[in-house]
């Protein structure tokens, strides 16, 4: 039976509370969108409503954070970031409190909700404030562990994901490990380095390049920040190109991530797969990645573009 990825987070985070007494959920009126049913259920004294009041709630997980707890925000990905980022630079960041902040169905996987809720922008927005982790899972064996791995890693967490369901890309020996990046295919002719809902495309976009005569390296770059540096400089120096894919803008998200570190170590040409610094629209999903080009037919017209200049 498919699961959904909130479910599969909702299961990680009852689990471990059931641990831990110092993991604590806070919200901003989105209980059931985030998937918590059966965290208030639970553990209704470990469960607060900020309402939608997404600042008060960055306040009040600050607060607790600095008496000890856990406590782990939610709300949508533009009103986790932008809406709060004050919050998140001074209250959270610069004070050192340990908040694990959830911002939920980034980028076009908002769909319906139209452009004021479509955070093209929330990696560039946070992964500027010193002293924060990114992190964004592919599916639902690595957000089941993601999960884990965020809560008890000592300090600020930005993860963002997809509520909904998503194809599997890994496998249940998946052994996730926080700031390491995940290599599903190794390959000699170009660098495909992919997150979030982008990574199934990118594995779909492999088969077709791979009919075409290209072996494509793919990386699932779960960890935005920190970077791992050294996986991507290696995997450069073999291909020699780099398409980057990504739900998010151009500007200031993985691209911008993946750049910082070939221009400093090892320089190569990096083509983008994303959203080309535009405002988001309502649309169902499948229309959205047409009208944005996230689809692995756009990853696969960038690569052949990418192999052929060189």
């Amino acid at each position: 039976m498919a699961v959904e990825m909130r479910a599969a987070l909702c299961k990680a985070l009852l689990e471990e509370m059931k641990k831990n007494g110092d993991i604590v959920t806070v919200g901003a009126d989105l209980n059931r969108g985030v998937g918590f049913p059966a965290i208030c259920g639970e553990f209704p004294e470990r469960f607060i409503n900020a309402g939608i009041a997404e600042q008060n709630m960055a306040g009040m997980a600050a607060g607790m954070a600095a008496y000890g707890m856990i406590p782990v925000i939610n709300t949508f990905a533009p009103f986790a970031t932008r809406r709060i980022c004050d919050q998140i630079g001074v209250s959270i960041c610069y004070a050192g409190n340990n908040v694990k902040i959830l911002g939920l169905d980034p980028g076009i996987s908002i769909d319906l909700n139209g452009g004021t809720h479509m955070s093209f922008e929330d990696i560039g927005v946070v992964r500027s404030i010193p002293g924060i982790t990114v992190l964004e899972p592919a599916d639902v064996i690595e957000i089941d562990q993601m999960t884990r791995a965020m809560l008890y890693h000592n300090g600020p967490v930005y993860m963002r994901f997809y509520r909904k369901l998503i194809p599997d890309i890994h496998t249940e020996d998946y052994k996730y490990e926080l700031g390491k990046a995940d290599f599903l295919k190794h390959g000699k002719d170009i660098t495909i380095i992919a997150a979030g809902i982008m990574v199934h495309e990118a594995v779909e976009a492999v088969k077709e390049l791979y009919e075409k005569g290209i072996e494509a390296e793919v990386i699932n770059l779960h960890t935005i920040k920190p970077i791992d540096e050294e996986s991507i400089i290696n995997s450069a120096k073999k291909t020699g190109v780099i398409v980057t894919a990504e739900n998010h803008n151009i500007l200031g998200g993985l691209r911008a991530s993946v750049a910082e570190v070939v221009t400093k170590h090892y320089p190569v040409k990096i083509y983008p797969v994303g959203v080309n610094d535009i405002k988001g629209e309502v649309g169902e999903i499948s229309y959205l990645r047409d009208r944005f080009g996230l689809n692995a037919s756009d990853i696969v017209s960038t690569s052949l573009m990418a192999v052929n200049s060189r």
